[in-house]
């Protein structure tokens, strides 16, 4: 008989279950939920304002996630209750809420329907900016020697400067929360009754270390009295690592979502994170990028290295008994879409719509007609500032070499480089810090659509790129975890390595690179090198000062 595991894989807007046979790896249904409450990042549903830079969300949405994809998942797939081993699933992050010790919510409780801090902080809520510059700046006056790990500041979209926020803005909400939990290990609480941290949500969004544990009490303390004793109080103590259970589906949760009670349920995971698996990594030096709007670089390693600039480093934060690496580029595929909405001639348009074709697609043609350097462009991929290696959002874009000559194909072409010239910066700096990278995996829609920008990355990277092969890897690598915390016995795996290499999926394309071009890049790329210290380390701050002068206007 065979067995399954289910993945849910948690987005920004809506929740996916996808269900797999744990033998033989094959998909045989997925759902979709859109969230009804969407991203509230102007008004709640009361209708009080919230502030500039505000995103909240209603956890009922995740739950109503649950209630409504994985009863229809096992309808399609036809899979009998029984015979589906375990459940796993991703989140976004730092997605984080306020709740009850025993897991309610305060945005559930009438008393607190009407307050913005008691609802969701969805990762991209950025009005914490302020408490996360003052946490960056005690913590290297201090010498905190941790922050070396997370590239050297720390995000406002991760957990202690958004619990911060809530101290000093809303400071009876925050003494009416006994604990703030990331919304992936919150799910997991609702399904197993039990409240259970993941060592990914805990060592990439809230300073947490397996050997040092959380900072200090004296450095909560240096940011606000009221904190000394936040990680005691207000944050989980046993944090386990990925790959392991977290427990088993409840007599209630059993009943709204048609699995049995005791079904294996697996310790969250990121959602970025989750793809390492799904495409069958299961060792060090293979990155992986998921790219789409931005790119996130995935990274095993067998020791724990400060590599500046990164997004942090975390054990056991990817994969058991390695140290996990996360880099990444803040505008990848909106780099493209942006001179698509803004840039492109009206003839392009009228020329893609009379062959029945998107302008991507048009543009794709005429660019990749174009030899490397044959349009003397050259681009900094910093429209939406810089995210590794340099960590700086005030940096802007650039375009050098422009003539009268110049083609909207070019630029375009020159776009796409300068995110894989991006690409190479971090690849780079991972190998001078001592981090190896010797294989290279591309997933998301740019990968799976877009033959041209892969092969430029192959050219660019001088590295073969092998493309994930399944259209839906967040929920996939999601349903692995859930077929190892069900365990072999079960009709599980063991461990995840196993399950990768046995469900994981990449295509049989590759794409390899090509020696005449990538002679060529290498010599751009040196210019970009170039470009990029002068710009983005201090040698000429032109680009801050001149968003200081447009910030005047906005004021």
């Amino acid at each position: 008989m065979a067995k399954y595991a289910i993945g849910v894989d948690y987005g920004t807007l809506s929740g996916r279950a996808l269900i797999v046979n744990v033998e033989t790896g094959e998909e045989l249904s997925s759902a979709v939920f859109d969230y009804p409450h969407g991203v509230m990042d102007s008004a709640l549903p009361s209708g009080k304002k919230l502030g500039v830079d505000w995103a909240l969300q209603d956890p009922q949405d995740y739950l109503d996630v649950l209630y409504h994809t994985i009863p229809q998942v096992l309808k399609e797939s036809g899979a009998a209750p029984a015979d589906v081993v375990g459940i796993g699933l991703d989140f976004t992050a730092c997605t984080l809420l306020p709740a009850k010790k025993d897991g309610t919510p305060l945005c559930f409780l009438p008393e607190y329907k009407d307050e913005p801090h008691a609802y969701v902080k969805l990762w991209k809520h950025h009005a914490a900016q302020d408490q996360a510059n003052r946490l960056n700046r005690i913590a290297e006056e201090r010498g905190e020697p941790w922050l070396k790990n997370y590239g050297g500041k720390i995000s406002s979209e991760w957990a202690i400067p958004k619990i911060w926020q809530v101290l000093e803005e809303a400071p009876e909400i925050y003494a009416a929360a006994d604990t703030f939990v990331e919304a992936a290990d919150w799910v997991v609480w609702q399904l197993c009754g039990k409240e259970s941290r993941s060592a990914c949500c805990a060592g990439y969004k809230e300073i947490w270390n397996k050997k040092t544990g959380y900072p200090s009490d004296d450095f909560f303390r240096a940011l606000d009295p009221r904190m000394e004793h936040l990680t005691q109080e207000k944050l989980g103590q046993v944090i386990s690592p990925t790959g392991t259970a977290a427990g088993g589906l409840t007599e209630e949760m059993a009943e709204k979502t048609g699995l049995l009670p005791g079904t294996a349920v697996a310790t969250a995971i990121i959602d970025a994170h989750v793809f390492v698996p799904a495409v069958g990594i299961a060792e060090a030096g293979k990155m992986l990028a998921i790219m789409g709007t931005s790119t996130c670089h995935m990274l095993l390693g067998t020791e724990e290295k400060q590599v500046k600039g990164m997004c942090g480093v975390v054990e056991d934060g990817i994969l058991p008994g390695f140290f996990g690496y996360e880099a990444g580029q803040s505008c990848v595929g909106d780099h493209f879409q942006w001179f698509v909405e803004n840039c492109l001639p009206a003839a392009y348009a009228e020329e893609a719509k009379a062959r029945g074709i998107n302008v991507h697609k048009l543009l794709r043609e005429k660019a990749e007609k174009l030899r490397p350097g044959e349009s003397g462009l050259l681009a900094l991929d910093w429209w939406n500032g810089n995210r590794s290696c340099l960590v700086d959002v005030d940096l802007t874009g650039m375009m050098l070499g422009l003539t009268l000559q110049t083609k909207p194909e070019e630029i375009y072409r020159a776009l796409i480089e300068a995110t894989a010239y991006g690409t190479r910066t971090i690849i780079e700096t991972f190998r001078e810090y001592g981090v190896p990278v010797t294989e290279f995996y591309a997933a998301g829609g740019i990968a799976k659509k877009d033959p041209m920008t892969m092969q430029i990355y192959a050219d660019i990277l001088n590295l073969p790129i092998r493309i994930a092969g399944s259209d839906q890897g967040g929920a996939l690598g999601s349903a692995i975890f859930g077929a190892v915390a069900a365990g072999k016995k079960n009709g599980g795996y063991d461990d995840v390595f196993e399950a990768a290499a046995k469900l994981g999926k990449v295509l049989e394309l590759t794409y390899a690179p090509k020696p005449e071009n990538a002679a060529v890049y290498d010599k751009l790329f040196a210019e970009y090198k170039i470009l990029h210290d002068y710009f983005g380390r201090g040698e000429n701050d032109v680009m801050k000062r001149l968003k200081s002068i447009k910030k005047s206007y906005e004021a």
